[in-house]
């Protein structure tokens, strides 16, 4: 499983940010809607916190971009990780804290929709259930030929050997072959329900 820095450092910086509401009062309005404003109590340490996860979110932009090789994707990361360090220490701005939060917001959904979309359908499909595991003899058996490789799945008879087995393909009159019991036995894909019982395979 990958772990994502920068969506962790993003959206975790962002939480925080909106925990703040003397640092950040427009994030912590949004806040106060999800119950944040109970973390009012711990605002200097979410302020240190949503500071780690902001640069945490540019590392993972970093080594994202190892990845997909998408230096204006990289580009925005750092810029927007520059505007909230900007915002809160160089030129005190609002407007260039909250730029930058989008900016790393918006970087890392675009990396993640960009992953998506290049992951085969496939591979994002639920894996299928586990088949059941039946006990006692296997019914069905597919029946190759071996003059004309035609396959066809049969029902074999629990009680009794089949000798005799026409082809559907070519019409090709089967036999066992020597030491086999019946068709089943010699062409199909699994030995018939007396020979399971015996303990053949």
């Amino acid at each position: 499983m990958r772990i994502h820095l920068e969506k962790i450092g993003s959206f975790g910086g962002l939480i925080a940010a909106a925990a703040c509401r003397v640092c950040f009062p427009k994030l912590a309005l949004i806040g106060a809607l999800f119950g944040l404003g109970a973390l009012g109590a711990y605002e200097s340490q979410l302020f240190i916190a949503a500071q780690i996860l902001i640069a945490v979110a540019v590392l993972g932009h970093a080594l994202a971009y190892l990845q997909h090789r998408k230096g204006w994707l990289l580009g925005l990361a750092i810029l927007s990780g520059v505007a909230v360090f900007g915002g809160l220490y160089l030129v005190p701005s609002e407007a260039m804290i909250y730029a930058g939060f989008a900016g790393l917001v918006a970087t890392s959904a675009t990396d993640y929709w960009a992953r998506f979309r290049e992951t085969p359908a496939s591979s994002r499909q639920t894996p299928p259930a586990k088949e059941r595991v039946v006990s006692g003899p296997i019914m069905e058996s597919v029946i190759t030929c071996p003059q004309c490789g035609h396959g066809k799945r049969e029902t074999m008879p629990t009680d009794t050997c089949q000798f005799f087995y026409e082809c559907a393909g070519c019409h090709a009159l089967l036999r066992p072959k020597a030491g086999d019991c019946c068709v089943f036995c010699s062409y199909g894909s699994a030995k018939c329900p007396p020979m399971q019982a015996s303990g053949v395979t």
